[in-house]
């Protein structure tokens, strides 16, 4: 396999894989890109993202530019001279001068089966929709958002024990399996990339605090699977007695009464939905860490028949 001169451009975690596997090959990383330092934690102290402090513990260049729109970041990224750019999450939209700047132009790893879930939060979305498989698409990047041709996927199977955590970390994996393969293939023209699909595209809208709320209206299945996706982020809860509290793991359960949703149908969390009923198996009360449903219980007691859409009973 050649080995290509290439600029890294990623942020998180998930991207941490796909460049090990690039260095494992061979490949030179010639500079890597990240957003930059965050603050973080109590103090509020900057801190680097996963890729950045990857990075530097290699003792690669990194840059972090706010934005790609300012000509001396364009220059800067033209003067690597690299055969490709390899994006994975990075966060920062890329313009055409940055596109066709290396030779093989800009290469992206998404995380999903395009044109199914294009767009921001792909993970989540394929879980929140039931979607009985997910996957890995290596695609040439263009400036209409993930609308590439696609070079390679690969694909996982989603089941009823699926998290996003759990996802995150398999197409994380995936995607350091594929990229390698993806760029000999480009580079040798045994991989012919495909125009994406007109039917079937969908966009995977960014996740946000405002949807975390559980609607007890809505039919128990909607809400299970809200939960494998929103969780750990932006997190999933229910309110009662002006309290929030945060809902991690569920399971769903077959009920055919008419029980009017939010209503506790034993002493052991399972509430009535608009469809079915949900079993609340780990949960976390405001001040408190997170435990499983026999142990909150033990502390706070939620008793058969309460509504937890009311004020009190």
């Amino acid at each position: 396999m050649k080995k290509l001169r290439i600029a890294f451009m990623g942020t998180p975690d998930f991207s941490v894989p796909c460049l090990t596997a690039l260095a494992d090959a061979g490949h030179e990383v010639v500079a890597v890109y990240s957003q930059p330092p965050r603050p973080a934690g109590r103090g509020q102290k900057e801190k680097l993202s996963p890729v950045h402090a990857f990075a530097v513990d290699k003792g690669w260049p990194v840059h972090t530019p706010k934005t790609f729109r300012d000509r001396a970041v364009q220059d800067v990224f033209r003067s690597h001279e690299v055969d490709v750019a390899v994006v994975v999450a990075y966060g920062l939209i890329l313009p055409t001068e940055a596109l066709v700047a290396p030779g093989m132009g800009c290469v992206n790893v998404h995380a999903s089966l395009l044109p199914r879930w294009r767009g921001a939060a792909p993970i989540q979305r394929a879980i929140e929709a039931g979607d009985l498989e997910s996957g890995v698409c290596i695609m040439q990047m263009v400036e209409e958002l993930d609308a590439g041709d696609v070079i390679l996927e690969g694909r996982v199977p989603l089941t009823e024990q699926t998290t996003a955590s759990i996802l995150h970390d398999e197409l994380s994996s995936l995607g350091g399996k594929l990229i390698c393969e993806a760029l000999e293939g480009l580079g040798d023209g045994s991989l012919v990339p495909s125009p994406q699909p007109e039917e079937g595209i969908t966009y995977a809208k960014k996740l946000t605090r405002d949807e975390s709320e559980l609607d007890w209206s809505q039919p128990a299945e909607e809400l299970e699977r809200k939960v494998r996706a929103l969780t750990p982020w932006p997190g999933v809860h229910f309110t009662y007695l002006g309290d929030r509290f945060k809902v991690q793991e569920t399971v769903l359960v077959s009920h055919e009464g008419k029980t009017k949703p939010g209503t506790l149908l034993d002493d052991n969390i399972l509430v009535a939905c608009g469809k079915d009923a949900l079993r609340i198996k780990r949960l976390q009360r405001p001040g408190k860490g997170s435990m499983d449903a026999k142990a909150f219980l033990n502390g706070y007691p939620l008793a058969k028949g309460i509504n937890l859409n009311e004020p009190s009973n």
